[in-house]
């Protein structure tokens, strides 16, 4: 059984601060700007857009740099969680997080972790079945 955070979800201010983010973007190669938010444990919104590179392979995705903005303004003592993301890019509805963002997301997220997608939000582990984590690990 998957535990569930007793919040009410504000989707359209969570797909206003992706937006935001995607007007911050740097996409002068694809021209496929893009924005992602999230909602934490502790109540913040925490966003990120895409970085593209002249080397493709560097490119880093918006939920790079919402990640890297969640550890870097993290003011609580224990670590905070993902609890809805959405993500949007040039075209108008929710844009799904690729495999490689999905566990990225998935070692930040809450066990219940719900994705903004075309059909309503989604669980992460609907999306990313049998997802590797740090459990995975052998334990030294």
């Amino acid at each position: 059984m998957t535990p569930h955070l007793p919040v009410e979800i504000a989707w359209e201010q969570l797909r206003s601060a992706a937006q935001d983010a995607k007007s911050r973007a740097y996409a002068p190669y694809s021209q496929h700007p893009v924005g992602a938010a999230a909602l934490t444990s502790t109540g913040r919104i925490v966003s990120g857009c895409n970085v593209e590179n002249a080397s493709y392979g560097l490119t880093l995705c918006a939920e790079c740099g919402l990640i890297s903005e969640l550890v870097k303004t993290s003011t609580t003592g224990s670590r905070e969680t993902l609890i809805a993301f959405a993500c949007v890019g040039p075209h108008p509805g929710p844009l799904l997080p690729c495999g490689r963002c999905r566990q990225l997301l998935m070692e930040h997220a809450h066990p219940s972790l719900l994705i903004d997608t075309e059909r309503g939000p989604s669980l992460l582990i609907d999306l990313l079945p049998f997802a590797f984590g740090p459990e995975d690990l052998p334990h030294l």
